[in-house]
């Protein structure tokens, strides 16, 4: 695994509010609006995206509450299903906590997530859907 945050993933609470203080507010661009997330061009640099913050825990497999979920997902993304189990197996070795063993999205795509040793959750997914994602590796 590469050194590489491919987009960051923020949970919130009320997605339409936090969409309209970015586009309205910012001046932020939407490069892909889904309903459930939504994310902005990214100008350059990291893709930045939304979700709702209980969608995105449950898609993460932790808790939206308490100390279970900051609402911070690091996204990791690649180009086949076997990369991701892969990773995900690479960072359980290493002594990651697996939360959501890899498999298929509700999204359609594919992945899993794992904390890191200081409760940093990273989302490592696949999706054959697009041909511009911001990949990793």
């Amino acid at each position: 695994m590469k050194a590489h945050v491919s987009s960051i993933l923020l949970g919130v609470k009320d997605l339409a509010r936090s969409k309209a203080f970015y586009t309205e507010g910012l001046g932020w661009k939407i490069k892909d609006d889904y309903g459930v997330s939504v994310f902005f061009e990214p100008d350059g640099g990291t893709w930045v995206g939304f979700y709702g913050r209980e969608g995105l825990a449950a898609q993460v497999g932790t808790s939206p509450e308490g100390t279970g979920f900051s609402g911070l997902v690091l996204s990791y993304v690649v180009r086949s299903e076997a990369r991701v189990d892969e990773i995900v197996a690479e960072a359980e070795k290493a002594g990651a906590t697996v939360l959501k063993p890899a498999g298929a999205l509700a999204w359609g795509g594919y992945g899993g997530t794992f904390a890191d040793l200081d409760g940093y959750v990273w989302s490592i997914t696949y999706s054959g859907k697009s041909t511009d994602q911001p990949y990793a590796e």
